[in-house]
């Protein structure tokens, strides 16, 4: 019989790694939410994309230069009685997301600070991207920003690309040393 080992902490996918830094560079750090919404032209276009791979990397391209999450601009003159009117809401949180870099099997993040710091010389804050903060907001994604995104709902998570259980083939499978 088969057999597994629950992971004490859960660890990247030596083969995903650089898959989840785009989508890192995808997604609100802080949300889950994909960068842009649907107001941006390209973004929409985008989306519409039928390759899911073509589709992620679109995405991926105009999401990672993006260092603030989309919030929802409140539109005074919107009438709420008019249908046609009506804006999706995005649902952004508005904060600064990191820069992301790969070093080695590690994932570091870097804020530059923002403009109205009261620092003289603001310095970034770097910090290290722990695999079980990543597994939280993977799973906190929904299915639409997933499918939006070019990845399968079904098939393909994000949150699947973090291993927390390794398995164990039986010994016959396993090779000899």
């Amino acid at each position: 019989h088969f057999g597994h080992i629950e992971l004490a902490t859960p660890v990247f996918h030596v083969g995903f790694i650089n898959k989840i830094k785009k989508i890192l560079e995808t997604i609100c750090y802080n949300c889950g939410k994909i960068k842009l919404d649907e107001s941006n032209d390209a973004f929409r276009k985008a989306c519409g994309i039928r390759d899911p791979k073509s589709r992620f990397n679109a995405v991926w391209r105009l999401c990672k230069a993006k260092n603030v999450c989309d919030t929802d601009i409140a539109d005074e003159d919107q009438d709420p009685n008019d249908p046609s009117r009506i804006k999706v809401s995005h649902g952004g949180c508005g904060n600064r997301q990191p820069q992301i870099r790969k070093e080695g099997l590690k994932l570091w993040g870097t804020w530059k600070p923002d403009k109205e710091s009261q620092e003289d010389n603001p310095q970034p804050e770097k910090k290290l991207l722990h695999p079980s903060d990543i597994l939280a907001l993977f799973k906190h994604m929904s299915d639409e920003e997933i499918q939006k995104m070019g990845l399968s709902k079904d098939y393909a998570r994000p949150e699947w690309m973090i291993l927390t259980v390794l398995p164990v083939p039986p010994p016959p499978v396993r090779p000899s040393i």
